[in-house]
């Protein structure tokens, strides 16, 4: 079992340290808040002050931030894990950020003896509670294995896709499809509503066909019931599609889809909808519609 100190207690952080845990791995964990990271003693964890404390001695690193500024600090910072890099010379990055600046933390790290993965995740938090998270695994293939009984208490797929900076290529893939496949569900539940259909009865029809997703599995009966609670947030998607166009723009790879998606996303925003959940999409086609939008 390994000594891993976890960087990032979000709503993804704080589900998968427990499973960790479980998995019989000794955890130590960091986060900028306090009170986030507290509220893992009591599953087991060991609180650390600061980001050396919780890597000094470690088997593995992982980080679980934000944005790809959040890793680079905690990287790159003078307190960092480029300045005091884990015993076992391996950093997991769990984040979704930029893959360019992947590549040029995994050379830095690379100098000084340490192996960075990026393994973003696709699952959601109620993915990372269940362990059954989906990660796509960039960097030495060598490294992976060495980690692989880490990752396997998180998810159930684990794939290898490649040098660094592959499994943040492939997660902006996901939400490429994600963040248009969410479009679509809001769209045909916006034209149900507005010819009059009963909304229930339609995701059910359309959950027995080809049209059937995890979105319209799970997001829909949200997008009907007003419920907008977070569990993946619109900001967060935000980024993603912000990442996953600049990448396309330096690739010279159109993406209409991308663009529009990102763009109702942009006024989900501007309406105050950030921190919300993604199924608060489906308000952008209230307003749309003139319709009122009722907060849950």
């Amino acid at each position: 079992m390994a000594t891993i100190g976890f960087i990032g207690i979000g709503v993804m952080g704080r589900e998968m340290v427990p499973n960790l845990l479980k998995g019989g791995h000794r955890v130590r964990v960091f986060d900028v808040r306090p009170e986030a990271a507290a509220s893992l003693r009591s599953h087991g964890a060991d609180i650390a002050t600061s980001v050396a404390a919780a890597v000094g001695g470690a088997d593995v690193a992982i980080t679980m931030l934000p944005d790809t500024s959040h890793v680079q600090q905690v990287v790159l910072g003078a307190e960092g894990i480029l300045a005091h890099p884990p015993s076992g010379r391996v950093l997991i990055d769990m984040s979704t950020i930029s893959p360019q600046a992947t590549r040029e933390m995994s050379a830095a790290l690379a100098k000084v003896g340490v192996a960075m993965l990026d393994a973003p995740v696709s699952g959601g938090p109620q993915g990372a509670k269940n362990a059954t998270l989906s990660i796509m695994v960039g960097g030495d293939g060598a490294a992976l294995e060495q980690v692989r009984p880490v990752l396997a208490a998180m998810g159930t797929n684990v794939v290898h896709m490649g040098v660094s900076g592959a499994g943040q290529i492939t997660k902006l893939c996901n939400q490429l499809v994600v963040g248009i496949n969410l479009q679509g569900v809001c769209e045909a539940l916006a034209l149900g509503r507005a010819a009059g259909v009963d909304l229930g009865k339609l995701r059910d029809a359309l959950l027995g066909g080809s049209a059937s997703s995890w979105m319209m599995q799970n997001l829909a009966p949200k997008m009907i019931d007003k419920d907008a609670d977070a569990g993946f947030r619109i900001d967060l998607m935000l980024k993603d599609l912000r990442l996953t166009g600049e990448l396309a723009f330096a690739l010279g790879t159109p993406l209409p889809g991308n663009a529009l998606v990102t763009n109702l996303f942009l006024e989900a925003r501007a309406h105050g909808e950030g921190d919300n959940g993604n199924q608060a999409l489906y308000r952008v086609y209230d307003r749309l519609c003139n319709r009122e939008v009722r907060r849950s």
